[in-house]
């Protein structure tokens, strides 16, 4: 399974010396240049680490963590810069970092350093496009589900949530990643649109009775599969 990177940097040689070495080596690289950018990227990805530049425009790449962060705790950060003080290496962990490399760095080290802390993190994310859930089987990419069968098509946005539950499946999928992957943000208005797509897949879901969608008010949702 290749490794899915997104690599946040804004000088574009740079940018490019390191992108294209990655891949290279097997890697699927998305390169963005700015912070905003970055984070509307990595909304619409599957990432299995991030390679961040600090000084970007826009938004920082410290700003850029803490954003990434709220949306998945445990994808692992790397932080690239040509800042040397103490400080700055402590405010990149205590935003998220999981690795600090000072520019100039050789690619081999960088590489080194992607593969000890995909190797070591808690959880490997996988692009799974099938989940047999009790006597149902969910397709993701097709918006589809099929029981005994019979096909029945869900809408993106239901199917996106569908697919987080998935991935969190028989533990805690926090509210918040729900919303801020499905829509953008935790607005009021968008957390009752959640509430609605919750129900929606409940009543999908209701005539059988090895599949649950239990609410952890504040918190989020479990979505049991005996």
């Amino acid at each position: 399974m290749s490794i899915n990177v997104l690599y946040v940097e804004d000088e574009p040689a740079l940018a490019q010396i390191v992108s294209e070495s990655l891949q290279t080596r097997g890697y699927d690289v998305e390169v963005a240049t700015d912070g905003q950018s970055a984070f509307d990227t990595f909304k619409q990805g599957a990432f299995d680490i991030c390679v961040l530049d600090i000084m970007l425009p826009k938004m920082d790449g410290y700003q850029l963590a803490a954003l990434i962060k709220e949306i998945d705790p445990i994808i692992p950060i790397i932080f690239l810069t040509a800042k040397t003080q103490t400080k700055d290496v402590i405010k990149g962990f205590e935003v998220g970092g999981r690795d600090y490399l000072r520019k100039p760095f050789s690619m081999e080290e960088l590489i080194v350093r992607i593969n000890n802390l995909i190797q070591s993190s808690p959880i490997q994310k996988e692009n799974v496009d099938r989940f047999d859930l009790g006597k149902w089987t969910f397709y993701p990419s097709k918006y589809e589900i099929i029981y005994n069968d019979s096909s029945m098509d869900l809408s993106e946005r239901e199917s996106r949530v569908l697919h987080l539950l998935c991935q969190h499946m028989n533990s805690t999928c926090p509210r918040k990643e729900i919303l801020m992957n499905v829509w953008g943000d935790d607005s009021f208005y968008h957390s009752r649109n959640l509430d609605v797509y919750i129900n929606k897949l409940r009543k999908r879901f209701k005539e059988d009775y090895s599949i649950e969608i239990m609410t952890l008010k504040g918190v989020g949702y479990v979505f049991k599969v005996k």
